[in-house]
């Protein structure tokens, strides 16, 4: 098959679908590649590039697409674009097909197969093919760099002859792709970074990356995200009023909010209200990722940045990955890469179109003059449903007594019966050996409870630098064991022999562990 990839139509993008790396790629799928000339220049990629790599260079847009049996995009495409479409040709492209029916149905009735890449669903299987993760990913980073950029102060806080700066402080709502992108960028600029979610199970993550996770009071039922893919679902009435009460709550102390919740095939849901916004200071910077689909922000104007009356900056751009066209083309023609080389199991070129495949169904919009949009929920579960936790039950005063009592006692017996058994193998040492071998015997088991009661209480961060003091330890044993060898009791002579080849173990190890600790604090 050869596979096409025209220079994008729509003012301002960046990006382009085929790279050079990728297309080497796809020729070893048994595929022959062809671009239209200019259209990776703005992602840095000239027609020189594609040529070294093997590719086809198309005079004209209408000549590529009459040419190529698989057409690969970024966006969606335009009227002119579907017009061009013929029977059995594959397009593939991110398209937004619930917003989108026209051109859904006129690809349809062309003929066209129609596999839209912002549908792939949620599967393990899939990720390598998830072109929105890679895409919010990018994203997430670009909005913490437009949000600084757009913010009157520093993002970490610092202390100068001048005077101290406060930390910036950030809000992230959504915890997902791109919300951890934009928590791993805030926190690595040294901002104090909050985060929000309808998924509490995520906390975790979020807390790894150094953040902190902003619990709602409120108990809610999870969906099943197996169901939609592995994508957002929608909450409850009450629950909204509940979050929308906590957002209200942390607005007047947060610099920079960055908002990424959206569902998928519906408008994005309106999260920071107006009243939010007049509540925030005046400098701060609102940056909403749902922009393209109405956007979290009651006041966000899609591809414009907006300074209130109250003096606080929305920023609603919805190129992000754009403007990072090197990078985004680079992800976004791996996914594409890897959607065709499950698109040909053979590796001989040819497009096996599998509608029994769950990832290739899923994205699958039109197919043999069909629309195929929705498709049904995928057999593979997107999200393992998490086992229901059951609150752990706060203990009164008077239960946490009565254990503290119990952990007492079980204590106190074991130790009883430690002490028991080590006075019945005293006893029957002291009645069969002799009375020097007694002596030596409680000072080895004085020297043994001692050593283990402080070395046991010591940090672990410092056994460390402990070493040389057990070395000197060990010497000293050395020094004992020695002065024994010559008792003339057998047993005596036995135990100072294994004391001395112990310690010398112990010297000789200790010796090479801190010299190989001090070797690491020297410079080369």
């Amino acid at each position: 098959m050869k596979i096409g990839t025209p220079k994008e139509t729509i003012e301002g993008e960046r990006r382009v679908a085929m790279t050079p790396d990728s297309a080497r790629m796809l020729q070893k799928l048994g595929h022959e590649c062809i671009i239209e000339t200019g259209a990776g220049a703005d992602a840095g990629f000239s027609d020189e590039d594609y040529k070294e790599a093997g590719v086809e260079i198309a005079k004209t847009a209408a000549a590529l697409w009459k040419a190529a049996d698989v057409v690969t995009k970024v966006r969606a495409p335009s009227d002119t674009e579907v017009k061009r479409l013929r029977e059995g040709q594959t397009l593939i492209s991110m398209f937004n097909p619930a917003g989108n029916t026209d051109l859904m149905e006129a690809a349809a009735k062309k003929g066209a197969t129609v596999v839209a890449m912002d549908m792939v669903p949620r599967i393990s299987r899939a990720q390598k093919m998830d072109a929105l993760s890679s895409m919010a990913n990018i994203a997430g980073y670009r909005a913490v760099v437009e949000a600084a950029n757009n913010f009157g102060r520093f993002f970490t806080g610092q202390i100068t002859a001048a005077g101290k700066v406060p930390p910036a402080k950030v809000l992230v709502v959504g915890a997902g792709v791109a919300g951890l992108a934009a928590i791993g960028t805030a926190t690595s600029l040294g901002a104090i970074t909050y985060a929000f979610d309808v998924r509490p199970e995520v906390a975790e993550q979020v807390e790894s990356m150094g953040a902190e996770f902003v619990f709602l009071d409120f108990e809610e039922e999870q969906q099943d995200g197996s169901a939609s893919g592995g994508y957002a679902s929608v909450s409850s009435p009450e629950f909204r009023e509940a979050q929308l009460a906590k957002f209200r709550e942390l607005a007047p102390d947060m610099d920079v909010v960055i908002t990424t919740a959206l569902i998928p095939n519906r408008e994005a849901p309106e999260l920071w209200t107006e009243d939010m916004v007049a509540s925030m200071k005046a400098g701060s910077v609102i940056v909403d990722l749902a922009a393209e689909k109405g956007g979290n922000c009651k006041l966000t104007r899609m591809d414009e940045k907006v300074v209130t009356e109250n003096g606080v900056t929305i920023i609603g751009y919805t190129d992000f990955p754009s403007r990072m066209a090197t990078q985004a083309s680079t992800l976004y023609a791996t996914n594409i890469r890897h959607m065709l080389t499950d698109l040909t199991p053979g590796k001989d070129g040819k497009i096996d179109h599998d509608m029994e495949d769950d990832v290739i169904r899923g994205a699958t919009i039109t197919h043999d003059h069909e629309v195929t949009f929705p498709p049904p929920p995928p057999k593979v579960a997107a999200i393992a449903a998490a086992p229901k936790k059951e609150k752990a039950k706060e203990l009164s005063p008077q239960e946490k007594r009565a254990a503290e009592v119990a952990a007492f006692k079980a204590q106190t017996k074991s130790q009883v019966t430690l002490l028991a058994i080590g006075g019945a193998v005293m006893l029957l040492i002291g009645a069969f050996a002799p009375a020097s071998f007694m002596q030596h015997f409680i000072v080895f088991a004085l020297a043994c409870f001692v050593g283990f009661q402080v070395i046991w209480g010591v940090a672990h961060s410092l056994h460390t630098p402990l070493m040389a003091v057990t070395n000197a330890i060990s010497g000293i044993v050395i020094l004992g064991a020695l002065l024994q060898v010559g008792s003339g009791n057998l047993l005596v002579v036995l135990l100072a022999f294994i004391s001395v080849l112990i310690a010398s173990i112990n010297i000789v190890g200790g010796f090479l562990v801190t010299r190989r600790m001090l070797a690491m604090f020297q410079k080369s």
